[in-house]
C-alpha cells in the first residue's frame, strides 16, 4: 500500500483565493497532503499518483495521472451533496478569521475550530462515500482534500 498515494497535488491556475488566511489554508492542506495521504484508486496500477483536482462543468473532477503525467482515469462527482457543507464551512472559517483578527477570547476561537473541525470530518465522510468503489481513502487524507473542495469552490 506504500505506492498507493498521491506524489504531487494540481490545482487550477485560476484566480487566488480571496484572502491570505484560505491562501494559507489551501497551502497547508496540499502539504500535509504530501506528507502522507493514502489514496488507492480501485482499478489502476500501483502509484504514485498526481492529483489534478478541479471543479469543471459543475461538477469536483478528480483527474488522476501517473508521475510522468498521463492520464490513468478522470472521476467525476456532483457538487450538489457538497454545498451545505462547503457553504458552513467558508462561513465558519470567516468567523475563525474575524476572531482571530479582532482579538477574540481563547474560548470563541476554539469553539469555532471544533466546529471547523466537526465540518472537515463531516465532509471527509462524505467524500469517502461519493468516492467509495472508485478510490480508498484514509480519513485524513479526505478532510485535507475536503480543504481543497472548498478552496476550489469559494462561492456556493
Amino acid at each position: 500500500m506504500a505506492d498507493q498515494r498521491l506524489q504531487s497535488i494540481a490545482l487550477p491556475e485560476g484566480a487566488p483565493l480571496p484572502n491570505p488566511y484560505a491562501e494559507a489554508d489551501r497551502a497547508q492542506a496540499v502539504a500535509d497532503l504530501l506528507a502522507g495521504n493514502s489514496f488507492d484508486p480501485t482499478g489502476l496500477p500501483p502509484g504514485p499518483y498526481a492529483l489534478h483536482l478541479e471543479i469543471r462543468d459543475g461538477r469536483l473532477v478528480f483527474d488522476i495521472h501517473d508521475t510522468a503525467e498521463a492520464p490513468l482515469r478522470a472521476i467525476a462527482l456532483a457538487l450538489g451533496p457538497f454545498r451545505r457543507l462547503i457553504k458552513d464551512y467558508h462561513l465558519v472559517v470567516a468567523s475563525h478569521e474575524q476572531a482571530v483578527t479582532e482579538g477574540g477570547s481563547e474560548a470563541r476561537i476554539q469553539a469555532i475550530d471544533m466546529g471547523r473541525r466537526g465540518l472537515h470530518n463531516e465532509g471527509a465522510d462524505l467524500l469517502c462515500q461519493r468516492l467509495d468503489g472508485r478510490v480508498a481513502l484514509d480519513f485524513e487524507t479526505a478532510r485535507r482534500l475536503f480543504t481543497l473542495v472548498c478552496a476550489l469552490h469559494q462561492r456556493i
